[in-house]
Parts: structure tokens; sequence; C-alpha cells
């Protein structure tokens, strides 16, 4: 969603520049499960980042972000967290403590989350 943009950290917000500049289409249906079997068929990512207003991410790690993350990785793509807790990680590798703790969530093609995560080490 666009309207967190500004809310977002830097080198996502240089991530999501640069792949306007390489004429990606930017979709956001506002439904994570529709989203990524988007992303699946088509390839590109999914990227709902932590943000100023929401420092720990939006989505569930148990019942979103698990859930999606393992049918990307069986698809052939990859998951992450992004930078979250001051590291960054593959997401099924989170060890939630409580039942509803949240998550930032960038998955998808394996290109497109490793270059998302190499502008964290820019």
């Amino acid at each position: 969603n666009e309207g967190n943009f500004p809310y977002g950290d830097q080198p996502i917000k240089d991530a999501v520049t640069e792949f306007k500049e390489k004429k990606y289409a930017l979709r956001y249906v506002g439904s994570m499960v529709s989203d990524v079997h988007r992303t699946i068929l088509y390839g590109g990512c999914f990227v709902y980042p932590a943000d100023t207003k929401s420092p720990k991410g939006k989505l569930r790690v148990l019942y979103e972000g698990f859930p999606m993350a393992l049918l990307v990785e069986c698809a052939g793509g990859k998951a992450s967290t992004g930078m979250f807790a001051g590291k960054i990680q593959r997401m099924l590798d989170l060890e939630p403590t409580h039942i509803h703790e949240r998550c930032p969530v960038i998955l998808g093609s394996p290109r497109d989350v490793d270059f998302i995560l190499g502008k964290y080490a820019a």
C-alpha cells in the first residue's frame, strides 16, 4: 500500500523506488492471500514491512506470515522478515513468544527478495 510509503525504512523505500524505475507493476489487492497467489503465479514479491507506525509489522506470525512463507518456499521462493529485531532473518526461523505476535513480511521470487534484502547491506 503506497499510502504507507513515507513511514517505511530507507532500504524498503530504495527498493520500491528502483522497482518503479525498472517498470515493475505495483499491485495491491488488500488481501494477503490473493496478493501472494498472484505473486506465486506471475512472480515478483509481496512486501508488508514494518514502519514507524507499526514497528513490529502488522501481519501475524503464526496465522499469516508462517503459512504464506511455507507456501512461497515450497513454490521455490523466499520469505524473510527484512530487518526485524536487529537482524535479517528467514521468516520460518522466527520463534514467536505469543499467539498474536506480529512481524514484517517480504516474500516472493528469490531474485526480488534478495534485491530488497541487499538494500539493508548497502
